[in-house]
């Protein structure tokens, strides 16, 4: 395919490789984070997009993937009393659209307004069976922290049924702690149950502990590690936990009330050291296998200025893994995915040593999620997806567990707008924050301050 297969301005093209682009959107200018689809009864598709800085979601409808028509930006929250807040995730099951909320962080949105009111931390539950164009509003779960310290709600899986796996902050907690709140009756939600690392429960330790490990984005550490991302697979009982420096954990959760840990492993050092998103990112199982998948973040390159640098120094390697999981109470690492391909026109060296004085943060992002309960979502044994950032989009081949292999690319052409007013300390590249698939093959990724772009894979 030619290498101008879209451009925002010459010699602004993007590079691909077995990919093509079927469309764009620029989702009205809102700097989407997390997508979800929907497939109604009568086969129509919609996209809900979360929002990494805004107060509401946005919808597309997607039926036709060559042309996504906008339908609406639906607010979750007066913008006018919450200016810093961020609705950066959503999950669509069982005809319920869930949102998360909480606020902005500054060293990817920008300092927040003087005397702002900080969102509260929770998660908004809507219907999608009325109307999937304008969703019913349920109820909101609050996570009950008066001060919102890291975010309110962060990241969290649905994959229908009662319980919803929530990574969100609690009184009295440092950081994420993982919370089961109970839908059973989706206009009432309660929690059913909570887990948490040891040393994030503030009341276990001296004040001079928690004066001393309190405060910082925990990327910058490993202490007591936090838990970015539970992914509950409920066929099994099981949730898969990543727990940035404190590694990956595997959770029996039969007892909602009480989960209990299987088997964990330790990842950070030597992975992802020093400045990055969260240190273990994501774990998660490949269905039909014994096999998982997990990776550590890096972080934007724009994030990372010479003054990181000389803070941090040069940042340990952020990469994709697979993991046998036969086992749960032993799980094992078995292979790494290679480096991304880095294309033949490329401007630089590598996707760390990019012109600047300093080698930057570089890893891998977000994966395509695949759940049971989600059967308009592409879910292949064979396959993973993956966006890496700056090195955009990243196609794999599994079908051997022991050699993943990469078999396609899209890197989307750098932004010329940015959809909110932020102090950058490198130019902004083209970047890849999150994708999802449907089952008919179509992919939808969501580019930094670029909207979504609309693939296939044609190998």
């Amino acid at each position: 395919m030619s290498g101008k297969f879209y451009a925002k301005s010459p010699g602004n093209e993007g590079y691909i490789k077995n990919m093509e682009v079927l469309a764009h959107h620029d989702c009205d200018n809102h700097y989407l984070f997390q997508s979800q689809l929907y497939k109604t009864a009568d086969g129509r598709y919609y996209l809900y997009g979360g929002c990494f800085f805004g107060y509401g979601v946005e919808i597309l409808d997607v039926t036709d993937p060559a042309n996504p028509r906008h339908v609406q930006y639906m607010p979750v929250m007066d913008p006018n009393e919450y200016p810093y807040m961020s609705t950066p995730k959503c999950q669509v099951a069982d005809d319920l659209l869930i949102v998360s909320n909480g606020n902005c962080l500054e060293f990817l949105h920008g300092p927040a307004p003087a005397h702002y009111k900080p969102a509260p931390g929770g998660i908004h539950i809507f219907s999608l069976k009325e109307d999937p164009e304008h969703p019913k509003k349920l109820s909101f779960w609050a996570t009950g922290d008066p001060e919102n310290r890291f975010g309110g709600v962060h990241r969290f899986t649905y994959n229908g049924g009662r319980y919803v796996h929530v990574s969100g902050t609690a009184p009295g907690f440092k950081d994420y702690i993982y919370r089961i709140v109970d839908i059973a009756d989706p206009e009432h939600p309660v929690e059913a149950g909570r887990w948490w690392n040891p040393g994030q429960f503030v009341g276990n330790q001296t004040k001079k502990t928690v004066e001393k490990n309190w405060e910082g984005w925990q990327g910058h550490n490993t202490y007591p590690g936090y838990v970015h991302f539970p992914f509950a697979e409920t066929d099994k009982n099981l949730t898969y936990i990543s727990c940035a420096g404190a590694g990956f954990k595997i959770l029996d959760i039969s007892d909602p009330q009480v989960p209990q840990v299987l088997g964990e492993l330790k990842m950070t050092p030597p992975f992802a050291t020093k400045f990055g998103g969260a240190l273990c990112h994501t774990f998660m199982p490949i269905h039909g296998t014994n096999y998982a998948v997990g990776m550590q973040e890096g972080e934007r390159q724009w994030t990372y200025s010479e003054h990181e640098f000389d803070r941090f120094g040069v940042h340990a390697f952020c990469g994709i893994e697979m993991f046998d999981v036969s086992d749960p109470t032993d799980p094992v690492m078995i292979a790494v995915f290679p480096y991304p391909e880095i294309p033949e026109n490329w401007p630089y060296k590598n996707f760390n040593q990019l012109g600047l004085p300093f080698p930057t943060s570089f890893g891998p992002h977000n994966l395509h999620e695949p759940m049971t309960g989600k059967p308009w979502i592409e879910d292949r044994s064979d396959r993973v997806y993956d966006c890496y950032f700056h090195a955009g989009l990243r196609v794999y081949d599994v079908s051997d567990p022991y050699v993943p292999k990469e078999i396609a690319y899209f890197i989307p052409p750098n932004p010329e707008k940015l959809c909110f007013d932020v102090p950058m300390a490198n130019k902004p590249m083209g970047t890849a924050e999150d994708l999802v698939v449907d089952d008919r093959g179509y992919i939808f990724l969501n580019a930094m301050h670029d909207g979504v772009y609309v693939l296939k894979c044609l190998v």
